[in-house]
């Protein structure tokens, strides 16, 4: 009976329960689920604080920005930085309590100093209303909205030195940033907020078609074309084109002009690729965005680090330009260059090495700790004087920095010493005089352009940020490069400025480009590193399209078969061709496919040039006599 008692006691009990399911009790999940409508974990440990605000801009536009203070910070400074790769994520290198380990690694120094570090998405990206432009043009006849990246800049500024919106600032504000984040910072410069203090644009965007990102002399850099799709096809984290081809090489080598591959990867229906396929020549669309013409007209007195590296493989133009510009504007003053052994904002992360190179102890640190941060100290928080020279260059044969009171040592006009003119000899040879005249002539085959690097060529595939320290020598035996060099050097050679590459070549097709490479070639055997005997290392290489070399605005043909000067200017160098070492200078007619192919055949635009148009074309370089080709190097004592 008990027993019977007991179990009716259970099956009420079960049932009940049943009954009930689905009634909230005390401890029940309450309507909704398991997820609350607000949650955070604590953060009494953090020793920083960290605000997500919405910034407005004089036309109604709310930027978001990410503010990170230290805790218990007053009358500090300010650093910001905007940028079109995710605020959010560049304000958060890791959760953690500690400020150090949040930021980026570029931010530790300005963290150790106290430093209020601010990141803002630009208008139209990530978490900013708006709608994203490329490198939104200035205001003016390519921009008839009142706003860009400077009333922007300028915007954010004011907002944040006041004191209502960030008590803990002192007022004054300093700007830094890499790549795209640097033509931010150039683009405040050019209407500077009076609490801007000081300016630090690294490896900026400064002109696209002339040597950054999408051009170089106009030749097209398909390396960049997948950044179009990803940056522009998406308000958030982008993605690119899927081709199911591993070797970008054979990739675009089965296309005509780059539409063709646009097309069938969907850019078509991106807005920022038809701009590019519509402006191939340096028209008002390039000319009126050449932010080193805009600042030399425009000049600020805000005190400016202009950072490049000697081998950035994405925007090796900009920085050098604008510094120039504003040189040869009566600005040097408040304008300083720094050029280390950097790939393209390898300033950002460590600097120790540079593909099989290694430096003299980490040299982005070097910079970030004994330029950046004194002369951010300086103007930001009265610290003393930064003592940076005009320029400060690195010397990666002697690996040390170089400081300069006046740079560069040898130019075309206006230095203490000429450009030497080393020529193209017989027989592969290289001179510093004058040879018999001749010519040297080689095959350019569209349907086998030299490669930047050997195959398989993929952009994805760890190569891309050291290509430009690879060994040449995967190239210099194939019959379409041309190779000269000098004896091997008894003495040291010295070059510290802008070299000039000065062709006169022929040839039968219509059109055509020319790359030339200035090369360090080590002896056959290096007995502290076995590896390097015979490397063949670049210090200096560009591109020229041939239809530009009367006019960039307004390309022409080339006149099959006659003689024609193809002069153009090479990136800068601050180097010691060693003793044991020779000179080498390559010259070919593609570099692909970082770069398109020309068709060799005259088209009014390469992008849309078809199969059939794309024809090999035999190149004589001429050497010696009234037409003597060389490269003009920047020798000093």
């Amino acid at each position: 009976m008990n027993r019977m008692v007991s179990l009716a006691a259970v099956a009420l009990l079960l049932v009940g329960g049943a009954a009930g399911a689905g009634k909230p009790q005390d401890n029940d999940t309450p309507p909704g689920g398991d997820i609350p409508a607000k949650f955070a974990y604590p953060d009494t440990a953090n020793d920083y604080v960290k605000r997500e605000v919405m910034i407005p801009m004089r036309d109604g536009t709310k930027l978001y920005t990410v503010i990170v203070i230290p805790k218990g910070v007053s009358n500090a400074p300010i650093v910001l930085t905007r940028t079109p790769y995710n605020a959010s994520k560049r304000a958060n290198r890791m959760d953690s309590p500690n400020v150090l380990s949040v930021l980026p690694l570029a931010d530790e120094d300005f963290v150790k100093a106290g430093y209020i570090r601010v990141y803002q998405d630009i208008r139209g990206k990530y978490k900013s209303q708006g709608d994203y432009i490329i490198t939104r043009p200035p205001v003016g006849k390519l921009n008839p909205t009142k706003v860009d990246h400077t009333t922007d800049a300028y915007d954010t500024i004011d907002w944040l030195v006041n004191k209502a919106n960030l008590p803990e600032s002192n007022g004054r504000v300093g700007m830094i940033g890499s790549s795209y984040e640097g033509f931010t910072v150039v683009m405040a410069l050019l209407h500077p907020h009076p609490a801007l203090k000081v300016a630090a644009p690294e490896s900026p965007m400064i002109d696209g078609w002339m040597g950054d990102d999408w051009f170089h002399y106009g030749a097209f850099r398909l390396a960049n074309i997948g950044w179009i799709g990803s940056q522009t096809g998406f308000k958030g984290a982008g993605e690119e084109a899927q081709t199911g081809i591993y070797d970008n090489y054979e990739e675009f080598r089965r296309y005509g002009g780059a539409n063709e591959w646009a097309q069938r990867s969907g850019f078509a229906k991106l807005p920022a690729w038809n701009k590019m396929l519509e402006h191939t020549s340096y028209d008002e669309f390039w000319q009126l965005q050449a932010l080193d013409k805009l600042i030399a007209a425009n000049p600020s007195n805000v005190p400016t680090l202009w950072e490049q590296g000697l081998w950035d493989q994405e925007d090796i133009y900009g920085a050098i330009h604008a510094w120039e510009a504003l040189k040869g504007a009566g600005h040097l003053g408040n304008n300083f260059l720094v050029m280390g052994p950097w790939r393209h904002s390898q300033i950002n992360r460590e600097g120790r090495e540079l593909g099989p190179f290694k430096w003299n102890g980490d040299t982005a640190a070097q910079f970030r700790h004994d330029m950046v941060l004194p002369l951010f100290n300086q103007y930001l928080k009265d610290g003393p004087a930064a003592n940076l020279p005009a320029a400060t260059l690195y010397n990666p044969a002697e690996d040390k920095w170089d400081r300069f009171s006046e740079w560069p040592l040898a130019c075309e006009s206006g230095c203490k010493a000429p450009l030497t003119p080393v020529f193209l000899g017989e027989g592969g040879g290289l001179g510093f005089a004058k040879g018999a005249g001749g010519e040297d002539s080689y095959v350019s085959d569209p349907a086998n352009p030299v490669p930047h690097l050997p195959r398989p060529v993929n952009f994805g595939d760890g190569r891309w940020g050291d290509w430009l320290v690879s060994d040449q020598r995967h190239v210099d035996g194939r019959t379409d490069v041309m190779v000269y060099q000098t004896p091997v050097l008894s003495a040291p050679v010295k070059v510290s400025g802008v070299p000039f590459a000065d062709l006169y070549a022929k040839t039968t097709g219509t059109d055509g480009d020319f790359v030339v490479k200035i090369i360090d070639v080590f002896p056959d055997e290096v007995a502290s590193n076995p590896k390097m005997g015979g490397y063949e290392l670049p210090i200096s290489l560009d591109i020229f399209r041939g239809r530009y070399r009367e006019s960039f605005e307004h390309p022409s043909a080339i006149p099959a078969g006659q003689v024609q000067r193809y002069k153009f200017r090479l990136p800068a160098v601050n180097h010691v061709f060693q003793p044991g070492h020779r000179i080498m200078v390559q010259v070919q007619s593609s570099l692909f496919p970082l770069y398109d192919r020309n068709p060799q055949t005259f088209v009014p635009n390469i992008f849309t040039a078809k199969k059939e148009d794309f024809r090999k074309a035999t190149v004589s370089l001429e050497r010696g006599g009234e037409n003597a080709s060389a490269v003009w190097l920047p020798v000093v004592k």
